[in-house]
């Protein structure tokens, strides 16, 4: 049976850092707090802790209604030095071991995920943390320990209203009214809540595509629903976001990751009535699965027709990526 006691006192003990001037770090139980509402949503099903838009959002959601006292908001601190408690271990990607064990601090967002695959919790206290009574008690725990003066602000069932703010962003705005945006938050974030930034919307994006062309490929049609942290169809950006800066839905489409791969590639692209165009290089007679099966074929379309691809964007692509003799 899973030892509550022994947990309660691991988070009243949490080892945090102390700033001049400043009470001691509130990070740390932020960082916990977040992980208990990702496990509520049914973000986070395992014991397995991964650098998620998710986890980010109710991490920033979270700092905000609890933290008063001049700390800095960094997800990357608590997610790095959580490695001191009994609980979380780091997983490095392969060939970062090294620089975890060595690292003192992983201070940047970039650093943190270029360095850190997941956050392992053992397995006792994610049991518990699912359990709602027991996960009642350890919330509760943080709550009045570290956030005294603060708790009653604290919602945790509650949609994050930055969350519904950037998705409206990211399904209403136009590509250049978006790229605007991103220009003035740059130049007023320093790099690595800029990287934050982008990595929420970026995850968005690639939520937001499946869900309005109702999970389907747009060209072949295929639409396959499996557990909601499993996506099967792929977002699909048409003009690069690394050249674009354009993370809104009229710069996306859904395919399946061998359609996206062909797009990305220029053996297929879109037409501006909105028809597959097939590479005239591909050749794929002998071949039971084709591409040139869907040339000509009508694109799959979003219900609203602002969220339909737009024409900038199938230019750009078809003048700079799709090959065609």
């Amino acid at each position: 049976m899973p030892n509550l006691s022994k947990y309660l006192w691991y988070f009243k003990k949490l080892k945090r850092g102390v700033s001049a001037n400043l009470t001691k770090a509130p990070h740390k139980p932020i960082m916990l707090l977040a992980i208990i509402n990702g496990i509520r949503k049914g973000h986070i099903t395992n014991n397995k802790v991964f650098i998620t838009p998710e986890l980010l959002l109710n991490f920033r959601e979270t700092w905000k209604q609890l933290v008063d006292t001049g700390h800095t908001e960094n997800f990357a601190l608590p997610f790095f030095h959580l490695r001191s408690e009994p609980f979380w271990d780091l997983i490095a990607k392969p060939g970062m071991e090294i620089g975890i064990t060595r690292s003192g601090s992983i201070r940047s967002f970039k650093n943190l995920r270029e360095t850190v695959a997941f956050a392992v919790i053992d397995a006792e206290l994610f049991l518990l943390l699912q359990q709602s009574e027991t996960c009642q008690v350890l919330e509760e725990q943080l709550l009045q320990y570290y956030f005294y003066d603060t708790r009653s602000n604290y919602w945790n069932d509650l949609n994050s209203a930055e969350e519904s703010l950037l998705e409206y962003q990211i399904q209403n705005e136009s590509g250049k009214e978006y790229r605007e945006r991103l220009l003035s938050l740059k130049s007023q974030l320093d790099d690595s809540s800029y990287q934050e930034e982008i990595f929420i919307r970026g995850g968005l994006f690639k939520r937001s595509i499946p869900r309005i062309y109702d999970y389907k490929c747009s060209i072949s049609g295929m639409r396959i629903m499996g557990p909601p942290n499993i996506q099967m169809i792929d977002a699909c950006h048409i003009h690069p976001f690394s050249l674009s800066n354009d993370d809104t839905v009229s710069n996306g489409i859904a395919l399946s990751p061998t359609l996206h791969r062909a797009f990305d590639r220029g053996l297929i692209s879109i037409t501006e009535d909105y028809k597959v165009k097939v590479s005239s290089l591909v050749n794929d007679k002998d071949s039971k699965f084709t591409l040139t099966q869907f040339d000509g074929k009508d694109l799959l379309l979003p219900s609203k027709k602002s969220w339909f691809p737009s024409v900038q964007s199938i230019k750009w692509h078809q003048e700079n990526i799709f090959i065609n003799e």
